[in-house]
This record gives C-alpha cells, structure tokens and sequence, in this order.
C-alpha cells in the first residue's frame, strides 16, 4: 500500500512516501480503509521528536482518518463509514485501528468532512463540559479561533449556549471564526482591550488556549474575578509559559489542563462516550468543520509544512483513497 514514514525526527521536509506493507488488524482492532486524514499540529511534533510520546522510528504518521471499515468485527461491519484516531498509522491507504478509537459517522456527514471531526471536536468537548464545566451563558474566549481545535471549541461553545469571542490575527481568519459561531471577533495584538470592553470590565469565564506564548499573561488577566477558568490546550505558539499562582491565589482562578491521550489511556472507552455526546449535533449539521486546503497524500511534506508556517486555517486534510 502507499503510505508515509518518518524514518528521522528531521521534521516535515523529511518524510518518504512509499510502497508500505499493509498492517494486520489484532484482536480488538478494526481494519480501515482510508479515504481521508486530517492534518493536525500533533503530526508535525511528532515529526521532529517533540510530542509527549514518541513513537520508535520508522513510523507512519497520522493522528486522524475516515474511511470504510474492511471486514466485520469489533462492533463494526464492513462498509461502514467511519472516522477514526489511530494517532499514528493514518497517513496510508490502510490502518489498524482500535476499536475505542473508531467513530460511526451520520448519514449527512461525509467522509471528507469525518476526517476533519475526531481529534479537534472530542478535544474542544472535553476542553469545554469535562475539564471546563462550561455553563449556558457564560463568556468563552477562544485563541487560535481560525484553528482546527480554535474552530471546534467556537462552534461547541455556541453550541453550547455560551457567549465566545474569537481572537485571530488577520482578516480572512476573522471571516472563518465568525462563520462557526464566533459572535465577536478581536485581534491577536490587542484582545485583552478588546475583552474589557466587551464584558464592561468584568472578564471571560473560560478561555480555550491552544497557543501558549506570550499571550499567555494576558489571557490570566482576561479572566472574571471568582471563577475563571483557562484551560491549556497546547503550545501552537511554540514558548511554553509559566504560572505565576499568586495571581491565582488573588483572583480565584484557576489554569487547568487539557491532556487528551492521556485522558482516553486511562480511560480507553471515554472518547466513543463523547462521541455519543456530541453525536445529535453532528446529525443536526451544527458541527461542521470548515475546510480550508486539501492536499493528496504524496504531498503530505508540503501539508505539515503549510501547518507548522501557520498558513493554514480551518482544517487541512490528505486526500489518501477517496
């Protein structure tokens, strides 16, 4: 089968599209059919070494795909149209894939769009209702809005009945957030003004950060005295910053974490759960991911590189078998 390895933690210049030997699906595990993967900042870090976990080289990278699944079993019949998280092993025409990880698509969802689904929405809803406890009404600012995961948690917040602000840094990105339910738009370089004004001075209760960097004090600062809540996400904006828990101590707020993976391993049966959860708004059309680039699987370099320059903005995707 044709597929995509990292053969050296070099980065997305250095990955080999080749001729792969196709994966044998274990007990437990579905056999897919790929027509589709997301592309998603966790493959570009794990490209260069840089994720929590890293895999033994060679590997194939590939955190999300949608597809068909082969042969019956694990709950699955063949034909049935799937998305799914092997978190690697997706960037090829086959994967193996564990079957708490394999997600049944609606009837109005296609498999393009599966693909763009799994990772960026299961992580906005646990961002939101597990670690967030996010609340009807409530202010929600979300950074990276343009994003994958930025639009996921825009579109759910609404969803949700919260009030979200979106902080993006150019025009075309302002268009994106607002056309996934965004009801204000701000700019990267003066959002925590733009905040103040906003909520008469009163501050966000939840802020989605998956940029890190130097926003980060003002993001602390954009919280409501009493209750605020930021939830870390990742690091998109490369500088991993640091607490200052005085200023917790003074505001009672609080900086809580969002660790997908490690979530669902010790939970392996919490991510179908969500799925279930989130599964009447799929049906309903209120989650659709946006779409932006698309790229075919023998440019899977040029696609991690158009992410890692921060080029891209809704969702980029590999077009593998479809």
């Amino acid at each position: 089968m044709l597929g995509v390895l990292v053969t050296a933690f070099e980065g997305p210049g250095a990955l080999v599209v080749g001729e792969l030997p196709e994966p044998e699906a274990h007990e437990g595990q579905v056999l897919i059919d790929v027509e589709w993967a997301g592309v998603v900042f966790p493959d570009v870090l794990q490209t260069r070494g840089e994720y929590q976990t890293r895999p033994e080289l060679p590997f194939v990278p590939g955190w999300e795909v949608s597809g068909t699944v082969r042969t019956d079993g694990a709950g699955f019949r063949a034909g049935d149209r799937v998305a799914a998280l092997p978190v690697t092993g997706g960037f090829a025409r086959t994967a193996a894939v564990d079957a708490s990880m394999v997600f049944p698509l609606p009837d109005n969802v296609d498999t393009r769009r599966g693909a763009a689904l799994p990772l960026n929405y299961l992580t906005a809803h646990f961002a939101l209702v597990h670690r967030g406890a996010l609340r009807p009404g409530e202010v929600v600012l979300v950074h990276g809005a343009a994003g994958g995961v930025g639009s996921a948690a825009c579109q759910l917040a609404e969803a949700y009945g919260a009030r979200v602000i979106a902080v993006v840094s150019t025009d075309e990105k302002a268009r994106l957030a607002r056309s996934v339910g965004a009801h204000h738009v701000v700019r990267a370089d003066k959002f925590l003004d733009a905040v103040r004004t906003l909520t008469d001075g009163r501050g966000v209760d939840l802020v989605i950060d998956p940029v890190g960097g130097d926003r980060f004090p003002d993001s602390l600062r954009s919280l409501r005295h009493g209750g605020g809540r930021l939830l870390v996400l990742g690091f998109a904006g490369r500088g991993i910053p640091t607490v200052k828990v005085n200023r917790l101590l003074m505001t009672n707020t609080s900086v809580l974490g969002v660790g997908m993976d490690e979530y669902w391993r010790q939970a392996p049966e919490a991510a179908r759960a969500q799925w279930r959860e989130l599964w009447p708004l799929l049906r309903s059309g209120r989650l659709d991911p946006p779409i932006s680039s698309v790229f075919p699987l023998d440019q899977a370099s040029a696609a991690l590189r158009h992410l890692d320059e921060r080029k891209a903005f809704g969702r980029t995707l590999l077009q593998i078998g479809a």
